[in-house]
């Protein structure tokens, strides 16, 4: 079966090229550095020293995978880190957040060439995964050189279950490869073990995404942002994370909830920085008064809308927010990452499609710091009835902050799961 898919792969790279060049007329990093997606680099030179990998798609894994690798820094000084992503955003993030401290290429195309090329290129001992991205070839030719392998931070909703179902055989082939498996969930390790992993392969460990810390630089940040958004005299929504289709509603909710509230603030980031003029247009469209985050200019009291279209600050600017809502969830696309808004203690509102991140919401809405809408037409009314309840929003804010205390530790666990895999590697 590997082999079938390894032909259907190579049939269908002329189409996955073009795609990469269309993209690239709106994100230019999309053809950049497109010999690293073949297994084409120059190799670190310290290749004597072992190796970990860390795969991290895009911006959301690397966050969620940025305090595992400092720890991995730390902890493993004789180690090279080796960093891969699959998106230009998350390359960014890498490189942002690590500099020359980790040897970071993207991902090779999940093909035999591709990613022998890779292995042979930085030898690593082991593959730490996040999130789920189960990839035959990656995880068929890292077993084979003997490198251990962990998928870390996994999920797996029902829907890509039955996905992975019906082509049992070789999934179960691909689950078999792995070492382990840190859950997040009891549920999601069900879901797991019925596709045919290993009993001894599973560890229900919770989100590492929980152990997300601010520290004192971005708090500071976040008190001089609030002073200059003047965050005492108005209120402010942050939308985070939208995707096409989304804006719209937005926007829609937004001149509902200025009926109301005349002074409220909205910042909207879009996920993807190919979408930032669009975002704007359609902003300039709807009437309203924007300031483009980018230009660096503070937002005048009357101004309506902040465009984030600066990469990285979007934990920064959820610092802000009096209100998140938070994208991927009004469409269905299945939601982003709600912690990230929890951690700073503010209220949370998403749409009714959050089948990604379903453990997460479930703590959240259990315990009163998120509202998740049955239909995203209620978006509107849900915002207005927050707002004019200021007592409400503390006691979901301080909610929040307590599932977030609740459930921390699943960083130090995975930690202990790599250290265990070394040994045997």
């Amino acid at each position: 079966m590997r082999y079938l898919y390894s032909a259907l792969f190579y049939a269908l790279l002329p189409f996955v090229v073009l795609r990469m060049l269309l993209r690239s007329r709106r994100a230019p990093d999309y053809r950049r550095r497109l010999a690293e997606r073949f297994g084409f680099f120059a190799a670190p030179t310290d290749t004597a020293q072992p190796a970990i990998w860390v795969h991290a798609v895009s911006v959301g894994e690397s966050m969620a995978a940025a305090p595992v690798i400092e720890s991995l820094l730390q902890t493993y000084p004789d180690h090279r880190l080796v960093v891969t992503t699959t998106t230009p955003t998350g390359s960014q993030r890498v490189q942002a957040l690590f500099g020359d401290r980790v040897f970071h290429v993207y991902a090779p195309w999940d093909l035999p060439g591709a990613v022998r090329r890779f292995l042979r290129r930085t030898r690593p001992s082991l593959l730490l995964i996040m999130e789920t991205e189960l990839w035959p070839n990656m995880l068929h030719y890292s077993s084979a050189r003997g490198c251990r392998i962990i998928l870390a931070n996994a999920r797996l909703s029902k829907r890509s279950a039955r996905g992975y179902a019906r082509f049992g055989g070789f999934t179960r082939t691909i689950l078999r490869q792995l070492d382990s498996v840190a859950c997040q969930s009891a549920v999601d390790g069900q879901r797991f073990l019925s596709l045919g992993l290993p009993v001894a392969a599973l560890h229900v460990m919770g989100s590492i995404k929980f152990d997300l810390q601010l520290d004192g630089a971005m708090r500071s940040l976040a008190a001089n942002l609030r002073q200059d958004f003047a965050a005492d005299k108005r209120p402010i929504l942050v939308a985070a994370s939208t995707h096409a289709g989304e804006d719209e509603q937005i926007l829609a909710a937004f001149a509902t909830l200025r009926r109301f509230v005349d002074n409220c603030l909205l910042i909207i980031v879009p996920r993807h920085p190919e979408r930032f003029d669009v975002v704007h247009s359609l902003c300039l469209r709807a009437g309203w008064q924007v300031v483009r985050r980018s230009v660096g200019v503070t937002p005048a009291i009357g101004d309506d809308i902040v465009l984030g279209d600066t990469m990285g600050e979007l934990l920064l600017l959820l610092g802000v927010a009096t209100v998140a809502v938070v994208g991927g969830s009004l469409v269905r696309h299945g939601g982003h990452n709600v912690l990230e808004a929890a951690v700073w203690g503010v209220p949370v509102v998403t749409g009714p499609h959050m089948f990604n991140f379903t453990a997460a919401s479930d703590m959240l809405v259990s315990a009163g710091a998120m509202i998740m809408l049955e239909d995203a037409t209620q978006l509107g009314a849900c915002l207005v009835e927050l707002l004019d309840d200021p007592q409400r929003c503390r006691q979901m804010g301080v909610a929040a902050l307590q599932v977030m205390a609740d459930n921390r530790g699943a960083k130090k666990r995975l930690l202990e799961l790599v250290a265990g895999n070394l040994a045997g590697a």
